[in-house]
């Protein structure tokens, strides 16, 4: 909860010190021509990174606000189209790199790498995060998303709040969802590993609530009301199964658990669920549906 005191700009002395852009413990805000307000999981702190992940000030949200916006450059982006892209449970934006250049070198739109601190807080957290990074964009940018994991389920959850308190704004601007190796059923692998008592320790509340606690959270979860493809690792017919998982899949989600009603169009490749987004099939893949709307044909 802000108090008065949060309102009142406070910074401190900063060096201009390049950092590694926020793993794990930052979380993106708002995002400005690649400058980004970041907030830490941890100290509750806040800072502005410049797009070459240097560090251009740091204190209260209020101080970094009124400094990124004196500062950032006026967004820009390529057609008018915002591609937000969001990695999984225990990874980093820098995840979605590769696919983001994909993205970049097809000029379908700007490529935005969503940070946010992915086993420090729960989904309703990430999506409030991702909520403000979208309103911190051009009102007039159309928005796809490309979510890898848990990403898509935070996607959900924001589409889920746009509708609550019927943001119209937003909710016309929706393009294209894409959505890799998500766990839309829950994931059955999490729910074998919290019974170690560790797994919350290590994943946090977002793991939890794709194992354990689907059946009360999936409630907060919508479908998209915009086009939207699935992509589903299925490595049945090339290596043996995890023994964790209890059907086809890419050894951390089943297929059946990337399912969705509604979904455009639908995918299977034999790719490992850490790396589909890396994978030069899918990102073809993605290009082609965020332009089309489906994905190509052989």
């Amino acid at each position: 909860m802000e108090s008065e005191s949060d309102r009142v700009p406070k910074a401190f002395p900063n060096l201009p010190l390049p950092t590694l852009g926020g793993k794990q413990f930052w979380t993106d805000h708002c995002w400005q021509a690649g400058w980004r307000l970041q907030h830490n999981a941890v100290t509750g702190h806040w800072r502005v990174l410049d797009d070459h992940n240097v560090r251009r000030g740091w204190g209260n949200r209020a101080a970094c606000e009124a400094l990124i916006a004196a500062q950032a450059p006026r967004t820009e982006l390529v057609d008018d189209h915002a591609v937000i892209l969001l990695h999984g449970l225990m990874r980093s934006a820098t995840s979605m790199k590769g696919l983001g250049d994909a993205i970049t070198e097809a000029q379908i739109g700007t490529p935005i790498c969503f940070e946010y601190a992915s086993t420090r807080r729960s989904v309703a957290d990430h999506a409030s995060a991702l909520r403000d990074v979208v309103r911190s964009l051009p009102d007039d940018a159309r928005l796809s998303f490309v979510g890898h994991s848990l990403g898509n389920i935070v996607v959900r959850h924001a589409i889920a709040d746009w509708q609550s308190t019927d943001d119209q704004l937003t909710l016309q601007r929706l393009e294209r969802v894409v959505m890799l190796g998500p766990p839309n059923q829950g994931a059955g692998i999490a729910r074998q590993l919290a019974r170690t008592g560790l797994f919350e320790v290590v994943v946090g509340r977002s793991g939890m609530q794709l194992g354990p606690d689907w059946s009360d959270f999936a409630r907060h979860l919508a479908t998209p009301p915009c086009p939207f493809g699935i992509v589903a690792g299925n490595l049945s017919e090339t290596i043996p199964q995890n023994p964790l998982v209890d059907s086809a899949g890419d050894l951390v989600v089943t297929v059946d658990e990337t399912r969705l009603d509604g979904a455009a169009d639908f995918l299977e490749v034999a790719c490992l669920h850490s790396f589909l987004m890396d994978d030069p099939g899918v990102q073809e893949a993605v290009v082609h549906f965020l332009r089309e709307g489906r994905f190509p044909r052989p």
